[in-house]
């Protein structure tokens, strides 16, 4: 076998795309995962990830989602680790495609979707866990009280109310194919919730939140918010990270088997990693 490792340029998304449509996750439209390479914010990207070829056929890939943050007024630089897959005949150098990310110096490397086998991986490899525990939260369809609670959802609307590094987050994310974007707001104060469609057990009828910029009010908003995702959205159930909300409401259930997330950092803690500039925001699964 002729095997090599190269980096994914951007003229590698067509090709990129098919293998991991055909061979990854078929719901996945081949265009749709070439287009998550294509990151709507601005950052210096050395690549996509990287690929293994075998005499120029893809047989392995693995993506990246790179951004440049400012944490506690330092900058960061950030290496989102995004789908791995290679064909089985070629599994003992599935290993190449990994190694080839980290040895990428001066990065914080997060997995915000790692399969069990990958954990154990990573765990070998230093990665770190967050806590993921949650609450799964029916949506139902509350009354609501006139002008108690406006679910803001157009573009013009959310830009209007937001501001500073909120808005700068709305802005890098906006078009992000899998990131859904809501303000709620009650009286003068707003809380910026960004959310994703998910999957369990194959039905898509969960609403995940990825971010709350305002935890006790997200808290008060919570059942005009619950009562968007089910009529505006069709979701049905809200899936809540303890670390994303804060407190559970009172009909949460307890997820007994939530999906893991790691990272690998010289500089930051657990309580600095979010789940911005990843796949989660730009990969719809």
């Amino acid at each position: 076998m002729a095997l090599t490792l190269h980096p994914i340029a951007p003229d590698d998304g067509p090709r990129v795309g098919a293998f991991l449509h055909e061979h990854l996750n078929e719901r996945v439209g081949p265009d749709v995962w070439a287009g998550a390479l294509d990151v709507p914010w601005t950052a210096e990207r050395p690549n996509g990830g990287f690929m293994l070829l075998d005499d120029g056929t893809i047989v392995g890939a693995h993506l990246a989602f790179y951004s440049e943050r400012t944490i506690d007024g330092r900058r960061e630089r950030f290496c989102n680790l995004g789908a791995w897959c290679v064909l089985p005949a070629y599994r003992f150098h599935g290993l190449r495609l990994l190694k080839a990310l980290l040895a990428q110096d001066g990065y914080t490397f997060t997995d915000l979707s790692p399969s069990g086998s990958v954990v154990d991986i990573n765990t070998k490899l230093s990665f770190r866990f967050l806590d993921t525990a949650a609450a799964l939260v029916p949506n139902l369809p509350w009354p609501s009280l006139p002008g108690r609670t406006e679910v803001i959802a157009d573009r013009a609307g959310i830009e209007q109310v937001l501001t500073g590094d909120q808005l700068q987050l709305y802005r890098d994310h906006a078009t992000a194919a899998a990131a859904r974007h809501v303000v709620l707001r009650r009286g003068d104060r707003w809380c910026y919730v960004v959310f994703r469609k998910d999957r369990r057990r194959g039905l898509p009828l969960f609403a995940s939140v990825l971010h709350v910029s305002d935890r006790e009010l997200f808290a008060r908003c919570r059942r005009p918010f619950a009562r968007h995702l089910l009529l505006r959205h069709g979701m049905p159930a809200m899936l809540a990270e303890d670390r994303i909300v804060g407190r559970r409401p009172r009909l949460a259930l307890d997820v007994k088997a939530t999906r893991r997330k790691m990272f690998r950092s010289a500089n930051l803690d657990a309580a600095q990693i979010d789940y911005f500039y990843s796949e989660l925001v730009c990969v719809p699964w």
